[in-house]
Parts: C-alpha cells; structure tokens; sequence
C-alpha cells in the first residue's frame, strides 16, 4: 500500500480540523476558507478585467457557450 504525502497546507488543515468539535466549529472553518478562496478569485478575475483578458464581449460569449459533453447510447 502507498503512503499519502500531504503538503504543508494539507497537514496545517489537518492540524486545524483535530480541534474542532461541534458542527459549528466546522461551519465556521469552512465559511471562513470559502471567503479567503472567493477572495482571491475576486483578485483575479480584476486582473483580468484591468489587462482586457476580460471583456464585456467576452462574457456575453459565455451566455451562448455549450461545453456539454456529448452521450451517445450503447448499441447491443
């Protein structure tokens, strides 16, 4: 069997899950995570934006986008 190597992110969260008892303790761990990724996403997207990345057009694009992957039957 092969062991799991965690990173040093992976092990802190660790660490920081030990501790919490209550369901509440892990809303919050999870709330807070959440906004600190929603926050950087944030960051980036005004990247974007600022460096013309990102365009009105280019979201209206979006609107009329189908990246469906495409299912066919089996035939037996």
């Amino acid at each position: 069997m092969e062991a799991t190597v965690f990173n040093p992110a992976q092990l802190k969260l660790i660490n920081l899950v030990s501790v919490l008892n209550t369901p509440d303790e892990l809303y919050g761990l999870q709330k807070v995570i959440s906004d600190y990724l929603a926050k950087q996403l944030d960051c980036e997207i005004n990247k974007l934006w600022e460096n013309g990345t990102l365009t009105e057009e280019k979201v209206e694009s979006f609107r009329h986008l189908h990246e469906r992957t495409p299912y066919t039957k089996k035939q037996l």
